[in-house]
């Protein structure tokens, strides 16, 4: 049995803090899917909107999707503002409320593993549900290397652990992957691209510093893959 799921508590974030600022992938992915000809998108974890407004004033036809309330409404007010039309839904990932083949591009950029492995199962089925024949998807997933695997967390699972970190993450379950584990949750697709990267920051708080006063900020996978 899947754990319930949690969102973020969208109403501690502050925008200012970069929850507004599109992740750097996302421009390669706009020029990649635009000269696919891909049209209609799906931002699977919209938060405040950052990735949806940036697709929708890039042309595409943009539907954001997200467990929280707050975090829809948010956005509504952002594309409001922008005058841009956001196809805006509040639901659980684990059942997408879309017809199959509705999209042809998905991003979830650090959303999708804040579940179990069940779970992962489920979310990664009903992408592909949805996606159109040759649709493509972009998925960020934390790694069994980062820090947040290493702590003294409640595990949910072999793969889980319930963060209890304070903050808009606290109690929200976050699945950690190796990359074995990435190539069988995505075993119906066509796996194009598995990035493993470290990420550090000038002011993060996980562990000590290194000579160039760097903290880690965790491991994460990126994984880019296509429906056939």
């Amino acid at each position: 049995m899947s754990v319930k799921s949690k969102s973020w508590d969208w109403d501690i974030v502050k925008p200012e803090d970069g929850w507004k600022i599109p992740a750097r992938e996302t421009y390669w992915l706009i020029d990649r899917w635009r000269s696919q000809g891909k049209k209609t998108f799906l931002d699977l974890g919209v938060g405040l909107g950052r990735h949806a407004i940036q697709f929708a004033k890039a042309g595409f036809l943009t539907t954001g999707f997200d467990l929280s309330e707050t975090a829809v409404h948010k956005t509504q007010t952002w594309a409001d503002e922008e005058g841009l039309k956001i196809d805006l839904r509040v639901g659980d990932m684990l059942n997408l409320p879309f017809e199959d083949g509705s999209f042809d591009a998905i991003l979830a950029y650090h959303v999708i593993s804040h579940t179990d492995t069940e779970g992962m199962r489920k979310i990664a089925a009903e992408m592909h549900r949805v996606l159109s024949d040759g649709g493509e998807f972009f998925v960020s997933l934390g790694s069994k290397r980062t820090w947040g695997w290493q702590q003294d967390w409640p595990k949910v699972d072999e793969n889980t652990k319930r963060r209890m970190e304070e903050g808009p993450e606290y109690g929200v379950p976050h699945f950690y992957a190796d990359v074995e584990l990435v190539h069988d949750i995505f075993k119906d697709f066509e796996v194009i691209l598995i990035e493993e990267m470290q990420d550090y920051t000038q002011d993060g708080d996980y562990g000590a510093a290194n000579d160039h006063g760097l903290k880690q900020s965790g491991w994460h996978f990126y994984v880019l893959g296509r429906k056939n």
